[in-house]
């Protein structure tokens, strides 16, 4: 790998991290963190000819919230798992009966608020759906980022070929 190359790369690796930052930031402070595995999906991947930023298959959502339609499998317990990383609760059913039972009134609460946000969400869409979504999560920082890697391997490429010129090496 020539140094043109290992800079190159560089260029890659600090400007995608970079916008891996930014994206995070925004995206805790839009207050959309809930149990953090969007955040730690984030990975960066470069060679000296490419650079990419991997997310979670479900990353377009945080943009564009998720629409109304069919849902993946166990999409209830989905909700309920998110219920318990924002630390949502619904209030308790009681029991009408002096049997035992399967669930405490506070589990029976959350099953039936889990169902109707489910239900909700496959009729209608995430309320960020149903807004129109928003464009401040990584729509407005991508732009910035492709322009600042093209600047800096224009600027590698021009010191390239001001070496070649200086050793009296015709282009």
């Amino acid at each position: 790998m020539s140094v043109i190359e290992s800079a190159a790369r560089l260029v890659l690796l600090e400007e995608l991290e970079d916008l891996k930052a930014k994206i995070l930031d925004q995206h805790l402070r839009a207050g959309q963190k809930a149990s953090g595995r969007t955040g730690e999906s984030m990975h960066v991947e470069a060679t000296e000819y490419e650079g990419t930023l991997y997310g979670r298959s479900a990353f377009g959502v945080l943009e564009t919230g998720r629409r109304p339609g069919k849902a993946p499998a166990g999409f209830q317990a989905i909700i309920r798992q998110w219920m318990t990383d924002k630390g949502i609760k619904a209030t308790p059913i009681p029991y009408k009966t002096d049997r035992p039972h399967k669930y405490t009134p506070q589990e029976r609460g959350d099953m039936s608020l889990s169902f109707l946000i489910a239900r909700k969400i496959k009729n209608d869409g995430t309320r960020l759906f149903r807004q129109g979504g928003r464009a401040d999560i990584y729509s407005n920082v991508i732009p910035g980022t492709k322009t600042r890697i093209m600047q800096r391997i224009v600027r590698l490429l021009q010191v390239e070929i001001t070496n070649i010129k200086l050793n009296n090496v015709e282009v």
